[in-house]
């Protein structure tokens, strides 16, 4: 039965990596694949395990719902997340930033865009970070050829601002609320490699001759919405809050941010009263409501799918043994690099999650925060690597090929260093963590 619950979880995962060619969304085959792993888990009552120092046998009831439980941790901490920033952009609290970005000097522009990136990613993480960038790089650089190198510099920036921040990547999050890392260690391992995968490839493309010269004047929309800066600091002040509360209280990051969203929400709608005229009450609606209503729900089933179906293998120990076959041929950090590798081809999240099976190892160890920092960087080197390539190839119409030659190499360049750095901290400054 292990054969067959493979073949499934290979011919899923190779339906959700074609999803640009078949036109099918990808949480279709990842919420099929998931039903028919544990279909045939419950009908052929393959043995179920939970990892203690080894493979413990366990009931299938109570491991499904385990894993359920852990999914949906994440899944609500996600949807709080996206909420809050849906909240802050329909005020137009991002509209702020564009009052800040002032110089038309291209280089100028290029390290503040890749800076924006690096930061934001690590507040409202890196897909949200690309779309708010993109959205204001548009309204500042009228040339698209332009536009799509400046793109795939927040591309690299995003994703590395994700990597060291526990809510800067799905990922990241995930180890996070698998109390595989904390957020203080988590920081303060791979800031700096994070920081040098962003600032060198930054630094290599403020060389060349495309950022070089002045951005031609773009005239500002009338009829865009007045930028709100309060609205901007309350919720990027929500989201930075929920680590200090788990820190405080030690309670699960859903609920510091489930606390994080309801202030949010009654600001939002005390605000939204107080804005709105009596002639537009017939057209007035919950601000509240309006971005619920906007976030991305097949993220968040696909995001169920992938998790629950990685489960349905780590349950019947597959993972677990192929961990541990791969641990004795090659190095664990060897390894991690391939990880990252692999993260530029295959999503990032099952790749993580599979990781997360595969290593009986304490909480902060190092290879955690390698793997981390390998799936989140790793993703940049192809522009269908991560989820911020994803939003800035339909964003901004880039070509994989275009992406392939131009930035790839920037990325890896970025990748390599940054993973050279960090074993080189564990090694002298870390050493034994």
């Amino acid at each position: 039965m292990e054969i067959l619950l493979l073949v499934i979880f290979v011919l899923g995962y190779l339906a959700i990596t074609l999803e640009h060619t078949t036109k099918v969304d990808k949480l279709v085959p990842a919420l099929i694949m998931m039903a028919f792993l544990w279909t045939v888990v419950a009908l052929f009552h393959v043995p179920v395990f939970t990892v203690l120092d080894g493979l413990v046998p366990a009931h299938m009831e109570e491991m499904l719902l385990h894993h359920l439980g852990k999914t949906a941790e994440i899944l609500v901490f996600l949807i709080g997340a996206m909420t809050i920033v849906e909240i802050t952009d329909h005020f137009n609290g991002f509209g702020a930033i564009k009052q800040f970005v002032r110089t038309k000097d291209k280089r100028v522009l290029l390290w503040v865009m890749g800076g924006l990136a690096f930061t934001l990613s690590a507040i409202i993480d890196n897909l949200t970070a690309t779309i708010v960038l993109i959205t204001i790089l548009k309204k500042l650089v009228p040339d698209a050829k332009t536009r799509m190198w400046y793109a795939g510099i927040i591309i690299i920036g995003a994703n590395a601002g994700g990597a060291w921040s526990p809510i800067g990547d799905v990922t990241t999050t995930m180890l996070w609320i698998g109390k595989k890392v904390t957020a203080e260690k988590l920081v303060l391992h791979l800031f700096l490699p994070s920081l040098v995968c962003m600032a060198l490839p930054t630094f290599i493309a403020s060389l060349m001759p495309v950022f070089k010269g002045r951005i031609e004047v773009v005239k500002t929309d009338p009829e865009e919405r007045a930028a709100s800066l309060s609205m901007l600091i309350i919720g990027l002040g929500a989201i930075i809050f929920v680590p200090i509360f788990k820190t405080l209280t030690h309670l699960p990051p859903y609920i510091g941010m489930m606390l994080s969203l309801a202030v949010v929400a009654i600001v939002a709608e005390v605000k939204s009263k107080r804005e709105f005229k009596m002639s537009d009450v017939a057209h007035h609606s919950s601000p509240v409501h309006r971005s619920l209503g906007r976030i991305e729900m097949p993220s968040i089933l696909f995001f169920l799918g992938i998790l629950m179906a990685v489960a349905a293998l780590e349950s019947a120990g597959m993972i677990f043994l192929a961990g541990q076959s791969v641990r004795a041929i090659i190095p664990d950090d060897v390894f991690v690099i391939l990880l990252g590798f692999g993260s530029a081809i295959i999503d990032n999240v099952p790749l993580v999650a599979a990781s997360m099976g595969m290593f009986s190892l304490e909480t902060d160890h190092h290879i955690w925060h390698f793997i981390a920092f390998s799936a989140g960087t790793g993703g940049s080197m192809l522009i269908i690597g991560s989820a911020a390539g994803v939003v800035a190839m339909g964003m901004e119409k880039i070509d994989f090929m275009w992406y392939l030659k131009n930035i790839a190499w920037l990325a890896t360049i970025g990748f390599l260093a940054g993973s050279g750095l960090f074993l080189l901290m564990v090694k002298f400054l870390f050493e034994g963590a």
